[in-house]
């Protein structure tokens, strides 16, 4: 038998409850750190990374910069079964986050336990940008030239394993 809607709510409450402090990140509610809880749970797996990742998305969000979150594209398009194009980020969705300041409408996915927290209490840098590595992670910078030279980098380093 599947758990209903209302038995989902009630297990998520259970495992969330004590995790929300009196004074949540930035005055988000616990609404808004779901939904920051669900872009961090998309971009990365690696435990190592959850709270540098939450960390460039609560520097951008308190300097009112867009997130520029590729899941929240993805998610905005209905999901993609390839790979993420340029021109998709122009693509007039509420959830597009290139296009949208602030967070998207609603969550994107069920995030984790350990996104929600990383979210609630991410690292303290001076990251505003990430770029995937060919390790499975990713590259932080805290700025965006050092954002575009990682990029060159990354991309030069796949092109010349081919």
């Amino acid at each position: 038998m599947r758990p209903s809607i209302r038995d989902m709510v009630h297990e998520f409450r259970e495992l969330t409850d004590a995790m929300w402090p009196s004074d949540i990140n930035l005055g988000l509610s616990r609404y808004q750190v779901v939904i920051l809880a669900s872009i961090i749970e998309a971009e990365t797996s690696l435990e190592s990374e959850r709270g540098m990742v939450a960390s460039v998305y609560v520097n951008r969000l308190r300097d009112n910069m867009r997130l520029d979150a590729d899941p929240t594209v993805i998610y905005g398009l209905g999901g993609l079964s390839r790979p993420l194009y340029r021109k998709d980020l122009r693509k007039k969705t509420p959830y597009n986050t290139y296009i949208h300041k602030g967070l998207p409408p609603t969550p994107i996915n069920s995030p984790g336990l350990a996104s929600i927290a990383a979210a609630l209490q991410p690292d303290s840098t001076g990251y505003y940008y990430f770029v995937a590595n060919d390790s499975g992670g990713h590259e932080f910078s805290k700025t965006f030239a050092e954002h575009s030279r990682a990029i060159r980098r990354i991309k030069a380093e796949k092109n010349g394993s081919k």
